[in-house]
């Protein structure tokens, strides 16, 4: 994750709220209304977590990238996690997450496959 001092100072979010190990946002972009992408991070308990959500429809992948974008350095590899169902934890229904593991890297499929 970048350093939380330069994520705080990203002119693409509009910080609504942030904490020790946390921070909610609004994304800041020409082709959205203020409070129409809604973001909340977190880095605390060993995982580095961010959440986007819109009122009417799911994040599109350019969206999701923008967050990556935003939050990670460019070589850092994140993923979106598809747990068993009896793990879901749905509290929006159109929101997506993001999550890496604190000082892990994530083996990635050989680029032949």
């Amino acid at each position: 994750m970048r350093p939380i001092r330069e994520i705080m100072v990203n002119k693409r979010l509009l910080i609504d709220s942030s904490g020790e190990d946390y921070l909610t946002a609004t994304l800041v972009h020409p082709a959205y209304k203020i409070g129409e992408v809604i973001i909340i991070a977190s880095w605390g308990g060993g995982w580095e977590h961010v959440s986007a959500s819109l009122r009417k429809r799911c994040p599109t992948w350019d969206e999701m990238c923008m967050m990556k974008d935003i939050f990670w350095e460019e070589e850092e590899c994140v993923v979106q996690y598809h747990p068993p169902r009896s793990e879901y934890i749905n509290c929006h229904p159109y929101c997506l997450h993001l999550w890496k593991k604190t000082g892990c890297s994530f083996e990635t499929p050989p680029k032949w496959i």
